[in-house]
């Protein structure tokens, strides 16, 4: 469908607009390529304009002449989501958030940031008085609050906080509505719930405020063990020491860590699985006693490598979530990976069943968390790809064996990170957009309310190809 953007221009003169059409597709993408499926379908499209607002009023003028012209809108962060969760499928303008990235305010227990304020640079705002923000993706250094909210679900910190599904890991939105007149409203306690994880399709997020925790200079380990099974018992016994302060504990099975952590390789010996933990400074000699407890090899200590020998590592969480996926597409692009849930209390028979009979072909890659306050893992493991029927029945025997799969082949929110229609969200919808013009095609209660999930039928927004 053709939309009105020179009208759409004339409109938003004074407001930083972008139509070249280079610059709109590379504003119109995100790391979707991680699946083949998506960089299948996914792979032409693009949105016809930019728009990147710097105050709260240039946004409503914006979603006021969108509204007015009948032109869809996608809200950005910062393109760092995995499954086209940011990606105009209908076309129209993609509002890019950057331009909205202040600090607002920073207070014991709190912060308040613009949508568009990366995450890393909200934590060295809060750094002088000694406190952090709770979570954070693996992409902590390019993500933005605000698109981390509308299209993440946990990360680093989640061991120790739970997800941002979590009552009070968001304190406060404030959004904008996409109607005649657009309307700022202010969201807390479960309201928040309504947007948060929508991928945008409900309001556009402009202001959060979220909780802090106390700051440390993290102590990076990297521990090994001979048996992935002893690996996974070892983290989740460590998920379970509440005194012992940590932000991050990740298993990932050999030969992952010596094939595709180049920068680590030499901390990395053949045959070692390994656990990825960031551990705050006072919990130091505990973790060592606790380390040693279990046999653990001590591979990797930050606190006793030289400046001069750990100088160029990232950090160990940019081994850890979705960049492990990353590091290995650089070394090997026909890997893929999974997004599952191994349910407590039986994550780690789930863990040793599914690795004993796909483990070749889906090497196992844990992140422990607290998930419903109890601790569990959930998995990101990565795929040998040969092609989608085979990648499906990967899925279909996880399935099988009780473990949940989210899938990130999929991009809209009841085939992937929800796996089903949140009726709240969809309610919300109704609310604050009744023309359906917030990022078409991620809600197929909206798009398609009879769609029936029953007979295992892939929805397929109009437009994009189903053949494989």
């Amino acid at each position: 469908m053709a939309h009105d953007i020179a009208a759409l221009k004339a409109r938003l003169a004074g407001i930083a607009l972008e139509d070249n059409p280079a610059l709109v597709r590379q504003k119109s993408r995100d790391f979707f390529w991680y699946s083949p499926t998506l960089k299948r379908q996914l792979d032409t499209v693009a949105g016809e304009i930019i728009a990147t607002p710097s105050s709260e009023g240039e946004v409503l003028r914006i979603l006021e002449a969108c509204f007015a012209l009948g032109i869809p809108v996608t809200p950005r962060g910062a393109g760092t989501g995995n499954y086209g969760q940011a990606m105009p499928l209908a076309g129209g303008l993609v509002l890019d958030m950057s331009g909205l990235d202040k600090v607002l305010e920073v207070a014991p227990g709190r912060v308040r940031a613009q949508a568009g304020a990366i995450i890393a640079d909200i934590d060295t705002a809060c750094r002088s008085s000694g406190q952090e923000v709770r979570l954070h993706p693996s992409t902590y250094r390019t993500a933005s609050i605000g698109g981390f909210i509308a299209g993440g679900s946990g990360g680093v910190g989640s061991i120790t906080w739970g997800g941002l599904r979590d009552l009070g890991n968001i304190i406060r939105l404030r959004i904008a509505t996409l109607e005649a007149t657009p309307r700022l409203l202010e969201l807390s306690g479960e309201e928040v719930e309504k947007v948060a994880h929508a991928y945008g399709t409900n309001g556009i997020i402009l202001e959060v405020e979220m909780p802090l925790a106390p700051a440390y200079d993290w102590i990076e380990a990297i521990i090994g063990f001979e048996d992935l099974n002893r690996a996974a018992a070892f983290a989740n016994a460590l998920g379970e020491q509440d005194a012992i302060l940590k932000k991050l504990l990740s298993v990932i099975a050999a030969p992952l860590p010596q094939d595709y952590f180049l920068r680590h390789r030499k901390y990395l010996p053949a045959g070692q699985h390994v656990v990825l933990a960031m551990i705050a400074p006072i919990a130091s000699a505990a973790f060592d006693s606790f380390t040693a407890r279990w046999g653990g090899n001590v591979l990797f200590h930050s606190d006793r490598a030289g400046t001069e020998e750990a100088r160029g590592l990232p950090p160990l969480y940019e081994l850890a979530w979705n960049h492990t996926t990353l590091r290995a597409l650089r070394v090997d692009p026909a890997i893929t990976y999974l997004q599952t849930l191994y349910p407590f209390p039986d994550q780690l028979a789930l863990v040793a069943r599914i690795h004993e009979e796909l483990g070749d072909e889906v090497p196992a890659h844990l992140e422990f968390v607290r998930f419903d306050g109890k601790i569990t893992c959930f998995g990101l493991p990565l795929v040998r790809f040969t092609d989608e029927a085979r990648l499906e029945a990967i899925i279909a025997r996880h399935e099988a064996l009780g473990i949940p799969v989210f899938n990130p082949h999929r991009y809209t929110l009841e085939e992937g990170g929800m796996k089903q229609t949140d009726a709240v969200q969809l309610a919300f919808k109704r609310e604050t957009d009744p023309a359906g013009l917030l990022n078409p095609g991620k809600m197929i209660a909206w798009e398609n309310p009879d769609f029936d999930f029953a007979t295992g039928r892939t929805y397929l927004f109009p437009g994009l190809s189903a053949q494989a």
